[in-house]
């Protein structure tokens, strides 16, 4: 990569950049400043100029990946099929390799624990608002389907499914997306396109 030149905000970009390419080949582990300087065209003392610490480097590139995965929660949600929405966007694979490393480095540095624990508070809160107010419409019992556990069933299975997907398996996952589309159709009718 050619080295970089420009503003203070473009060098945080690429700093980012690189490791988020880093991550998505080699893993976690292989993010060094070396490396990311090295990917980035850059001097490597710029990465603890931009970033005090590598956590906070990891925590930026995580919230600049949340951030952008909120607009996309709320944009579906928005939709005249938010329940279709939801489901869709939580089966989305394009970041679940980025998404598989944060989850193992946040086994080992508290700070993405808590970043990735209040970042997920944030999306359920979204979540819970308006998927609450379109099962409401559709008048589904509360007591019976309560809004908390609609949203947990359905991201916990695609997130479940996307795991065993990565390892090979996919044994009774047509199955399960036929149960859930079949109550999601009863509910919003066939998915618009």
């Amino acid at each position: 990569m050619a080295a970089r030149r420009g503003s203070a905000e473009e060098s945080r970009t690429a700093l980012l950049d690189a490791a988020q390419q880093i991550m998505l080949e080699d893993g976690y582990a292989a993010v060094t400043t070396r490396r990311i300087a090295t990917e980035a065209g850059v001097n490597s003392a710029l990465v603890y100029y931009y970033f005090d610490t590598m956590d906070d480097l990891f925590i930026e590139l995580f919230r600049r990946g949340a951030d952008r995965s909120l607009e996309r929660l709320q944009e579906a949600l928005r939709s005249p099929q938010p329940l279709w929405a939801f489901w869709e966007l939580s089966q989305d694979q394009s970041r679940s390799a980025l998404t598989m490393e944060f989850t193992a480095l946040a086994n080992h540095r508290h700070s993405i624990r808590a970043e990735i624990a209040e970042s997920s508070r944030r999306f359920r809160k979204v979540e819970l608002e308006a998927l609450g107010d379109a099962l409401e419409r559709y008048g589904v019992d509360p007591h019976e389907w309560p809004a908390t556990s609609v949203i947990l069933m359905l991201s916990g299975i695609s997130r479940f499914m996307l795991i065993e997907k990565a390892f090979g398996l996919d044994l009774g996952h047509a199955d399960t997306v036929a149960i859930i589309e079949r109550h999601i159709r009863a509910l919003e009718g066939d998915r618009a396109r």
